[in-house]
């Protein structure tokens, strides 16, 4: 392990959303973009990261816990048939394998679990979702 990689394991980390590199996650019409803060290397049981959505209306079904902060704007998460206004100051827990669509216009943040998702889940929820707990 290199040094570098050797102390971000180790230590303690700031992150600032301005310094990650958003990627594109939804859109048009309005964009969606998402910034992972902490990468597997440095936990792979969360996953922390920044959002920010510009009127996009992105459809997805969680395969981890999720938490939702927001920060500036407001947040609409939309599951089960009920909407979910996420403003500055409030926290919205979603359960893992729960369809949803996010959408309106915010900058917040996020955190799964467990952080390392991609790799113990496949694209689809399974039967029992704690399949997902277990590396494949």
């Amino acid at each position: 392990m290199s040094e570098t990689r050797m102390k971000a394991a180790t230590g303690v980390q700031l992150v600032d959303h301005a310094e990650l590199g958003f990627v594109v996650r939804g859109g048009p019409p309005g964009a969606a973009y998402v910034a992972r803060a902490l990468s597997d290397e440095i936990s792979p049981n969360l996953g922390v990261g920044f959002a920010r959505w510009e009127g996009a209306q992105v459809s997805w079904t969680t395969l981890y816990e999720e938490v939702i902060f927001t920060i500036e704007g407001c947040l609409e998460v939309t599951a089960n048939g009920v909407a979910h206004q996420i403003k500055p100051g409030q926290v919205l827990w979603i359960p893992k394998c729960t369809a949803l669509v996010y959408s309106g216009f915010a900058l917040f943040g996020y955190v799964v679990y467990p952080g390392d998702w991609k790799k113990r889940c496949d694209e689809a929820c399974p039967d029992d979702p704690a399949d997902c707990l277990q590396p494949r």
